[in-house]
């Protein structure tokens, strides 16, 4: 069954559901593109796309009837009148107040279904990664942790947060990223202690800390790691502060498995960073989803009291932050299963001193 026959297992409050997102459209028909649009019935499904991108369309696209795009609106009225659709839905998530108004514009007696059912439906697949998802997060993440191993040598002072950041850019997409998976972020000494600082050309010393969040890109897929290394030897609080980290995560870790309710376990690691007075120094969520988005669901965080399901791809990041003195944050990725859960991680993440 295909993706696109199974979306109406999920979600049934319309006849039609029309997928415009860049995002969702390549996850349903396997073409990554920045147009188009996929009109899906329970039967059939079809991709209206233009003539940009045809020829890859006909070649590439999985279940659905590719299409030339020429008259958008009157070409997916044909559709829905084909298929005696009198109701479509559309991605709440995504789409734009504007667009919403242009199809209600150009449908006036057709119903459609702006709530946030079609997302939620789709979101919930997506939650859901198959073996070959899995397999593409493999990828991504063995060329980011390939790329820190190559540029471990080179954190040592003297070297720059920017510079280095620029490295570790180069190096993932030397291993074969199509892109990163966000804006990487290297931060040095006191800059670690905010959690999405920006890198600067500020100086690496020694005895700071050096944290490093990056994750590449491939086949649409993303990895997400940090680790936090020490340049020099670290002073006592600093190895402290690791070492409750390095706790917290473990056990956010061993907690993980399906079933269990992302604010529970978001509450495990919590626990013991609160337990060892710094609660207020992790001031963030535990974890996130990772896909063919950075951040998308489910959550680990204090407020998403839903369970988490088995093939869930998450985080385990815990942090402690010193505001003006340092921090420290290790993360992981992990796929859920009812048992526990598969860590997508294999890099060292005892407190490495360079």
């Amino acid at each position: 069954m295909s993706r696109l026959e199974r979306l109406f297992e999920g979600y049934n409050g319309a006849d039609c559901a029309v997928i415009t997102s860049d995002v969702n459209r390549r996850y349903f028909t396997g073409m990554k593109s920045s147009a188009g649009t996929v009109v899906a019935f329970p039967d059939k499904a079809y991709l209206l796309i233009d003539f940009r991108y045809i020829e890859k369309a006909r070649a590439t696209v999985m279940d659905a009837e590719v299409i030339e795009q020429k008259r958008l609106y009157p070409q997916i009225n044909e559709l829905l009148e084909r298929h005696g659709a009198k109701s479509f839905a559309i991605e709440s998530e995504t789409m734009t107040v504007r667009e919403l108004n242009t199809y209600r514009l150009f449908f006036p007696k057709m119903t459609i279904d702006d709530s946030d059912a079609l997302s939620n439906a789709i979101s919930a697949m997506r939650s859901v990664k198959d073996a070959d998802e899995l397999e593409c997060i493999r990828k991504a993440q063995k060329i980011a942790e390939d790329a820190l191993k190559e540029l471990l040598p080179q954190i040592r002072p003297g070297a720059t947060e920017r510079g280095l950041a620029l490295e570790l850019n180069r190096l993932m997409f030397e291993k074969g990223a199509e892109d990163l998976s966000f804006e990487t972020i290297v931060l040095s000494g006191t800059n670690t202690s905010m959690p999405h600082g920006v890198p600067s050309d500020k100086v690496i010393e020694n005895g700071e800390f050096v944290l490093m969040d990056f994750g590449a890109v491939w086949n649409g897929y993303h990895s997400d790691m940090t680790r936090t290394v020490c340049v020099g030897e670290p002073s006592d609080e600093m190895r402290k502060v690791y070492d409750i980290v390095l706790e917290a995560q473990l056990a956010g870790i061993e907690a993980a498995k399906a079933g269990i309710m992302g604010c529970e376990l978001d509450k495990v690691s919590r626990d013991i960073i609160e337990a060892a007075g710094y609660g207020e120094c992790f001031g963030h969520s535990l974890g996130h989803g990772v896909g063919l988005e950075i951040h998308e669901r489910p959550n680990a965080s204090p407020n998403y009291r839903i369970a988490l399901s088995e093939g869930s791809v998450v985080t385990v990041e815990p942090g402690i932050y010193i505001a003006g003195k340092f921090g420290v944050r290790i993360e992981d990725f992990v796929v859920l299963n009812n048992e526990g859960c598969e860590n997508l991680t294999n890099f060292e993440k005892n407190l490495i001193s360079l």
